[in-house]
C-alpha cells in the first residue's frame, strides 16, 4: 500500500497522474477560494463556527468537484 502511495507521488510530480493537470488545479483552487470564503465569512462572526463549518463544507465540496476529473 505504501508503494502505491510512493508511485502515485511520483506520477504526480511527473505530471503523468491525470489527464488534464491544469484541471485539477482549476478545481483546487476554486474549492480553496470557496472553502476560504466561507471560513472568513463565518469566522468574523465566530472563529470556531467558521473553521468548523468551512472545513466541512470546503471537505464535501472536493469529491463533487473532482468528480469528473479522469486519470491516465
Amino acid at each position: 500500500m505504501f508503494d502505491m502511495v510512493l508511485n502515485s507521488i511520483k506520477l504526480f510530480v511527473a505530471g503523468k497522474l491525470f489527464r488534464d493537470n491544469w484541471a485539477f488545479f482549476r478545481q483546487l483552487g476554486a474549492g480553496f477560494a470557496v472553502t476560504l470564503a466561507l471560513m472568513l465569512a463565518l469566522g468574523w462572526l465566530n472563529p470556531w463556527l467558521g473553521m468548523v463549518a468551512g472545513g466541512a463544507f470546503g471537505g464535501a465540496l472536493m469529491p463533487w468537484l473532482f468528480r469528473n476529473l479522469k486519470y491516465n
